[in-house]
C-alpha cells in the first residue's frame, strides 16, 4: 500500500457524485495522481449521517480483536472494557452496543482503545 486510505465527502448532483468541498476535490485529485496503471482500489459508498459509520465500527472491531488476542481475553470482554472506559452507557446505565453509538461516541471509543493500547505497551494503528 503506497498511501493511507482517504475519506472524501461527495454530494449527489445531476446523477453524479461531486466532491462536496474544495478540500475533498483536492484529496481526490491527489489520490488519483498516486495511482499507477493496473492498481486496484476499493470503494465503499456510505450515506453520511449523525450516526456512527461502518468505518468507525470496523476500526473498533479490528482494534478490540487485536487487544483480545494480546491480552488473552475474549473479544466481548475487551469491547466491554473499552465501552466502560469511554463511558458508553444508555439511559438505563447499560453498556451500549457500538452500533447504537453516534459518530462522536465512536470517535471517543476509538481514541480510548488507541490510548489503552499505548498504555499497555501494545500500540494500535
Amino acid at each position: 500500500m503506497k498511501q493511507l486510505p482517504v475519506t472524501i465527502l461527495f454530494k449527489y448532483e445531476d446523477g453524479k457524485l461531486v466532491p462536496k468541498r474544495d478540500i475533498d476535490k483536492f484529496k481526490l485529485e491527489n489520490y488519483l495522481k498516486s495511482l499507477e496503471e493496473g492498481d486496484s482500489i476499493q470503494v465503499t459508498y456510505e450515506e453520511q449521517s449523525k450516526d456512527g459509520t461502518y468505518a468507525q465500527i470496523s476500526k473498533l472491531q479490528a482494534c478490540t480483536r487485536e487487544l483480545a488476542g494480546y491480552l488473552g481475553y475474549t473479544h466481548d470482554e475487551v469491547k466491554d472494557m473499552i465501552k466502560v472506559r469511554a463511558g458508553l452507557y444508555d439511559a438505563e446505565a447499560n453498556i451500549k452496543s457500538f452500533r447504537d453509538c453516534s459518530k462522536d461516541e465512536l470517535s471517543l471509543a476509538i481514541q480510548t482503545v488507541l490510548e489503552f493500547g499505548d498504555q499497555i505497551g501494545f500500540p494500535l494503528q
